[in-house]
């Protein structure tokens, strides 16, 4: 079995373990199961003149076992004091960058520069983490410089910032009127992340912001219409429980849209495969039971269990209902 995830930060990063989780207790590794993680690298930065991906990072570092899960980014058992000390020379230090979580932007900054593709850069990485060992392989979207940047509503006017600055300079506060994703017109999807899709046996949609991390995954040219002529089923999982994330601002990337924040809202955001959108299948959470027959009844096939991925039983009944969708 064949398992590609698109993905972007902790929640894509927590599924995408799942799986993983559950394709190799069935003996997946072993026989021919593999997962496949694309992830969204508009959230990369370019600071301190090292290239920053930080949804390739978390999925990494979950994936081997690494990642601080209090945060929710970033490495377990870290230190700062690289990052106070630029702040004594009076270098700006909104983005907090660890002592340990230094060490892979040096290593991707300099093997970038040496000419490396991004693509090869993350298997470099991931071989540290020991990912292949365990039947992953982590792509990201595209080789070429994708950013999202945020026109938000401030006092003076508009203004359009990083999204990293946005989300954590100025915590997400002023109010986003519009998301552009800088350089995506020039940018191709890599050819092992076109290939991953062709040859999957289910299409995850993790349940990432669907505006900044999975958006700009399928607006990258190419990879809608990859998944689209697949016959690969199409599964998400909702990001969305009882009216909001459980954790980040997809909430309020939505409401910037004009996207209903509900799990029902972001299944017709999607939209059906029959229809001429992406799901065969929605999965929603048990607190939001009351919403599967409108998700039935535009088109989408609707799976109701937890996901909350908080304990074993979730985790297993989760991936375990997701990968049913290969069987049916």
């Amino acid at each position: 079995m064949d398992v590609v995830v698109l993905a972007g930060g902790y929640g894509g990063a927590r599924l995408a373990a799942t799986l993983s989780e559950h394709l190799a207790g069935a003996g997946g590794a072993d026989h021919g199961g593999h997962l496949t993680v694309i992830a969204n690298v508009a959230d990369d930065v370019r600071l301190h003149d090292l290239y920053i991906s930080p949804d390739l990072d978390t999925i990494m570092y979950t994936l081997g076992g690494g990642l601080d899960t209090e945060r929710g980014w970033g490495r377990r058992d870290e230190a700062f004091r690289t990052n106070e000390e630029l702040a004594l020379y009076g270098v700006p230090t909104w983005f907090g960058l660890g002592d340990r979580d230094l060490a892979t932007h040096l290593v991707r900054s300099q093997m970038r520069r040496a000419g490396y593709s991004l693509t090869q850069v993350t298997a470099a990485l991931c071989r540290r983490w020991g990912l292949e060992e365990a039947g992953v392989t982590l792509l990201p979207v595209t080789d070429d410089r994708v950013e999202t940047h945020v026109v938000m509503q401030t006092d003076a006017g508009p203004e359009a910032v990083h999204f990293q600055e946005w989300w954590i300079r100025h915590g997400a506060q002023p109010r986003p009127q519009e998301f552009v994703q800088v350089g995506l017109s020039d940018a191709r999807p890599s050819r092992e992340a076109i290939a991953a899709i062709q040859q999957a046996d289910l299409i995850v949609l993790a349940p990432s912001n669907p505006v900044v991390s999975i958006g700009p995954i399928l607006a990258v040219p190419g990879v809608s219409q990859a998944i689209v002529e697949s016959p690969a089923p199409v599964v998400g999982v909702s990001p969305i429980i009882s009216g909001r994330p459980l954790r980040g601002m997809a909430d309020t990337c939505l409401n910037a849209i004009g996207v209903d924040v509900s799990a029902e809202g972001v299944a017709s955001h999607y939209g059906a495969a029959r229809e001429g959108g992406l799901l065969d299948t929605w999965i929603i959470d048990t607190a939001d039971a009351g919403q599967q027959a409108a998700v039935t009844a535009s088109g989408i096939d609707c799976v109701v269990t937890g996901t909350v991925m908080d304990s074993p039983a979730v985790r297993a009944g989760l991936a375990a209902a997701i990968l049913a969708q290969v069987r049916s």
